[in-house]
């Protein structure tokens, strides 16, 4: 009888029907992988917690700090945060698709998204054809024995930086265009690490900042 018991505790634990705080109602937790480990992506389980970082500013200086359309160039898809841990646990899981996070070098170590890895907007903004090319073979690029740079097998981009209010996005994506990145594998995440961190979601800190 108390086998019997325990069996709808084990069936609640085993599908994720103890977390108070899920990612959709059928959804508690998606799993991704960050500098070879393995990563469970969930929210924050506290329901009184609070944004205190940079992050709880609701209204910055524009310019530069502008609201940006949802959809910033032609034949760029939108997406947010469901699409997002989608295509970690299909594409990036395959390795066909890479999450890339736009925003500068020391931003990225502080905090990102798991699974995510730093292209620096001005890289790929300022990229001559022949720097861009060695981007491009990095994400899969190849060239053909005529030298026509052949993107059948690159990979998909999804990519985001600060914010609704963050234009760093639309220039490493306008940088990509520039040098013919695809636009059908380039995914826009416009809520980017505001809106990541705004619903409780999992962060990786790569440089952990010591205090004296």
């Amino acid at each position: 009888m108390k086998k019997l018991l325990l069996l709808p505790l084990l069936i609640t634990s085993l599908f994720g029907e103890d977390v108070v705080v899920k990612i959709t109602k059928d959804i508690p937790y998606v799993y991704t992988t960050d500098s070879g480990k393995k990563i469970k992506i969930e929210r924050i389980q506290d329901v009184n917690n609070r944004l205190t970082d940079d992050y709880a500013k609701t209204s910055r200086p524009c310019p530069p700090f502008c609201v940006q359309p949802t959809h910033i160039f032609p034949g760029i898809k939108n997406i947010e945060e469901i699409e997002l841990l989608k295509f970690m646990e299909n594409e990036v899981a395959t390795g066909k698709g890479v999450v890339i996070d736009a925003r500068l070098k020391s931003w990225f170590e502080l905090e990102t998204i798991p699974s995510a890895i730093n292209l620096p907007f001005p890289i790929m903004q300022n990229a001559t054809k022949e720097k861009a090319k060695r981007i491009f073979m990095l994400l899969g690029m190849t060239v053909d024995a005529d030298g026509t740079w052949n993107f059948s097998k690159a990979k998909d981009l999804a990519v985001f930086c600060n914010g609704v209010w963050c234009a760093q996005s639309r220039h490493l994506i306008s940088g990509l265009l520039k040098h013919n990145y695809p636009k059908s594998k380039i995914l826009y995440y416009r809520s980017g690490f505001q809106g990541w961190k705004l619903l409780g979601l999992t962060t990786v800190i790569h440089k952990e900042i010591k205090k004296d």
